[in-house]
């Protein structure tokens, strides 16, 4: 069987289309493969922002034509440029695993005392969705003080922009689709390699930020790759199933239907990611709709249940209700020497500045604004998911060395090891928790220094904590599924809470 695969020209869409070929090849070796390449409409219109060009799929439609003309037998597209609007002669019937869906933020080494002296932050996107929710973000998790953050129109691909930034003496910073400079980074074909060189050296002339999805959710489907193929080529979507992978498709559906009920197109000021975990299903959802409604959702897709507050404890939940903390001592080499995760901001010792080749990465968002009032430049966060969640950097940092701030008794379950910077003594006097039914829990320690003073609260409420090793650990403290429930944040919790 002879396949004609075709995609856009540039180097990303090439790439993304031997990576569909590849995977078919696999599925079914016999099959041969011709590859077709041309440029869209929006390769060839550079100079308007896509916001403003009236057609709908300015990088899709030509292809469109190709199909229904029989030129090709399917089209690789990147999910998010197709319109949310069905079509009537084509389908998306399959699609690769999801490549990491955040955006991330380069900054130029040259420009931090600029930065420094205005206080401002100029950077390329021409994403309304990208200005809306990330001005907000970055004017409290910058480490640099800012008073302003300007977004300017750029165009072009990947390495076109990379390019424009840094030569560029006006714009300090660009935002990009991580994803798509994570592919180019892990090319290993030939003709992807002065491209892979380039952005490899500009990556040394810039700071990087993995921007959190709870405060900057993606386009719909962004990191995703669509199929797209005849309604009538039955024969194609049987092999094309193969090589699909369900949640991914079932993610990305999801979030197109959300983008569509809002009127969707890139014109939008409009994120929404959704992520399948073990614990539930996650969305995200931030932006401003064009009836001026503002949208702020970080938490699961199925309804929640309610609880009385006048049962729940606590109000204001922090370990310091539990324990002293006393500083230890350690090895300030061994802190200086790796890549540092840190489960509190608190855990790295005050007045420590974090070396030039070191690489930060945080618990959760409030962790990081704690670290960046500080002045410490945070490259990314778990979103306060759990230490399991992956930090997904074999492209931007594939050699990280890293070690676990914490306190003594903390554990390396992320298989990390952990440099104690304290230790949590335990207060002779905790709270009273008597007549509560509803539990909120920062971490297991408290929980568990808890239920040596009221071991009743172990089979007579309901326990509520975020995901990770807390989870973890509240589980294995309780024995008791029935009684513990996932909640993404304190926040969220106090808002079941009547």
């Amino acid at each position: 069987m002879r396949l004609k695969i075709a995609a856009r020209h540039s180097d990303l869409a090439r790439l993304q289309a031997y990576l569909v070929g590849d995977a078919l090849k696999k599925s079914q070796p016999s099959l041969d493969i011709e590859y077709q390449f041309r440029a869209s409409l929006g390769d060839k219109n550079l100079s308007d922002p896509l916001w403003k060009m009236p057609e709908k799929g300015v990088f899709t439609e030509d292809f469109l034509m190709d199909l229904n003309e029989g030129v090709c037998d399917l089209v690789v597209h990147s999910w998010k440029d197709l319109p949310t609007e069905e079509r009537k002669t084509t389908e998306i019937v399959s699609t690769l695993p999801r490549a990491d869906a955040r955006d991330i933020l380069l900054i130029k080494r040259s420009s931090f005392e600029k930065i420094r002296e205005t206080r401002e932050l100029n950077l390329f996107s021409s994403s309304p969705r990208r200005e809306y929710n990330l001005t907000p973000f970055l004017l409290s998790h910058f480490p640099l003080a800012l008073n302003r953050v300007q977004f300017h129109s750029v165009r072009g691909n990947i390495p076109t922009r990379v390019k424009k930034l840094l030569a560029e003496d006006n714009i300090e910073g660009l935002v990009l689709a991580k994803a798509a400079l994570d592919r180019l980074l892990l090319a290993d074909q030939d003709e992807f390699r002065e491209t892979r060189l380039f952005l490899e050296q500009a990556l040394q002339q810039t700071r990087w930020m993995v921007l959190p999805l709870s405060q900057n959710p993606t386009a719909a489907a962004q990191g995703a790759l669509a199929i797209e193929i005849l309604k009538n080529r039955k024969d194609l979507k049987e092999l094309l199933l193969k090589i699909n992978c369900a949640s991914t498709f079932r993610d990305v559906q999801e979030e197109r239907t959300v983008l569509s009920s809002y009127g969707g197109g890139c014109h939008q000021k409009i994120g929404v990611h959704v992520m399948e975990r073990t614990y539930g299903k996650v969305q995200s959802l931030r932006g401003l709709t064009q009836k001026e409604e503002v949208l702020n959702f970080w938490g699961f897709t199925e309804p929640q249940e309610t609880w009385s507050a006048q049962e729940a404890w606590p109000l204001n939940p922090k370990d310091s209700q539990f324990f002293e903390r006393q500083d230890c001592a350690f090895e300030k080499n061994f802190l200086e020497t790796k890549d540092l995760w840190i489960a509190r901001a608190n855990a790295l010792p005050e007045g420590y500045k974090p070396q030039k080749h070191q690489l930060i990465w945080c618990s959760g968002v409030e962790t990081w604004k704690k670290l960046a009032q500080r002045g410490v430049w945070v490259n990314g966060s778990n979103d306060s998911l759990g230490e399991e969640e992956p930090l997904r950097l074999e492209a931007l940092a594939p050699e990280g060395d890293w070690v676990k701030l914490s306190h003594a008794d903390s554990k390396g379950d992320m298989g990390l090891p952990v440099l104690a910077t304290y230790q949590l003594v335990p207060k002779v006097e905790i709270p009273k928790l008597v007549n509560k039914k509803y539990f909120f829990w920062m971490s297991g320690s408290s929980l568990e220094e808890a239920l040596k003073h009221y071991p009743e609260i172990k089979t007579q409420g309901l326990h509520f904590c975020g995901p990770g090793n807390t989870w973890k650990k509240v589980r294995q403290l309780i024995k008791d599924d029935s009684r513990v429930r996932v909640c993404l944040s304190y926040q969220a919790w106090k808002e079941s809470l009547v």
